[in-house]
């Protein structure tokens, strides 16, 4: 009898560590997606489904073809949006305080991140930001971080000043209500969130996550998106 026992038991420790590794990945995976921006907000080839009745855009099959082939490296999580929504009604605060939206670009490409100073992934990535604005920033493009703190604006003021955030205009919306209007469109899962518009106010791509925006990779993706702009 005491044989049999002690088989059974040492029969229960594969179980046992089974169970825990699987406790341990359920609580990684969670991490992931509230504190790290989660899986990217794309299954397969393109960005998740259209809300229900979202208004549609044309994306010409060649456009998003270049597209998809200049997300490379670094910035391969963005993907084409298929298919395309208008987003020009997203809105948050200028640095003026004054309310405006992804419309008040019209004619220019923008690259729109949602960050928070509370963010780790958002913290590492915005002086990456800051630099592809340096480097691309022009009457056809922009980078536009809107930050999504619930402060006064002392976090993230202290945080740009630390970090040396110069380039990067102080755009700002503290209810979180363009963060839930990105998720109610299928495109955010956490923080940073990132979505590539056109001149047009149509999504291009989009992905969440953090990226190496200062390097090459970066630069040819907007490169090839605002050289192609209207085709």
């Amino acid at each position: 009898m005491t044989e049999n026992k002690t088989d059974s038991k040492s029969a229960m420790k594969p179980l046992k560590l089974l169970a825990a590794a699987a406790l341990l990945g359920a609580i990684a995976g969670a991490a992931a997606v509230y504190v790290k921006g989660g899986p990217s907000v794309h299954g397969g080839d393109e960005v998740a489904q259209v809300t229900p009745g979202a208004a549609q855009c044309p994306l010409d099959p060649a456009r998003k073809d270049r597209l998809s082939k200049a997300a490379t490296g670094d910035v391969a999580a963005m993907v084409p949006a298929g298919p395309s929504r208008q987003l020009g009604a997203l809105s948050f605060n200028g640095p003026d305080g004054k309310a405006m939206s992804v419309g008040s670009f019209s004619g220019r490409t923008v690259l729109v991140n949602l960050w928070a100073t509370w963010c780790v992934p958002c913290r590492e990535e915005m002086p990456a930001l800051n630099a592809l604005q340096e480097k691309a920033g022009s009457g056809r493009f922009e980078v536009v971080a809107v930050n999504v703190d619930s402060d006064t604006g002392e976090k993230r003021s202290v945080f740009r000043t630390d970090k040396g955030i110069v380039a990067l205009k102080d755009y700002f919306e503290p209810t979180m209500a363009l963060f839930n209007a990105a998720k109610k469109e299928g495109l955010a899962f956490g923080l940073p969130v990132t979505m590539l518009i056109g001149p047009d106010g149509c999504l291009l791509a989009a992905m969440n996550g953090p990226a190496n925006w200062a390097g090459d990779d970066a630069l040819n993706l907007i490169k090839t998106v605002t050289e192609n702009a209207g085709t």
